[in-house]
């Protein structure tokens, strides 16, 4: 669960960059209100994998539905039309 700190708890940056890294997440807020989200290179290297995961994962179901439908090509003709329409 993420932590939060007033904005001014960052002026001691050492002391920031470790609750940052200790926490993994910490929410920073103006006026009592949520300001930003401050994340540790770890947490944010792994909610970006995530990310990466789950496109590629759409893609990939994208892509059997497709071949499902029969909305596919055979490579040699897609190929050749490429070819052809770009003169390769």
């Amino acid at each position: 669960m993420a932590i939060a700190v007033p904005v001014r708890d960052m002026k001691d940056t050492a002391a920031f960059t470790a609750l940052v890294n200790r926490e993994r997440d910490v929410t920073v807020t103006r006026n009592g209100y949520e300001a930003f989200h401050c994340l540790s290179a770890e947490e944010w290297a792994a909610q970006r994998d995530e990310v990466a995961k789950a496109r590629l994962f759409s893609r990939i179901l994208l892509a059997e539905q497709e071949i499902e439908s029969g909305e596919t090509d055979d490579y040699d003709v897609f190929a050749s039309e490429l070819r052809a329409e770009y003169g390769l």
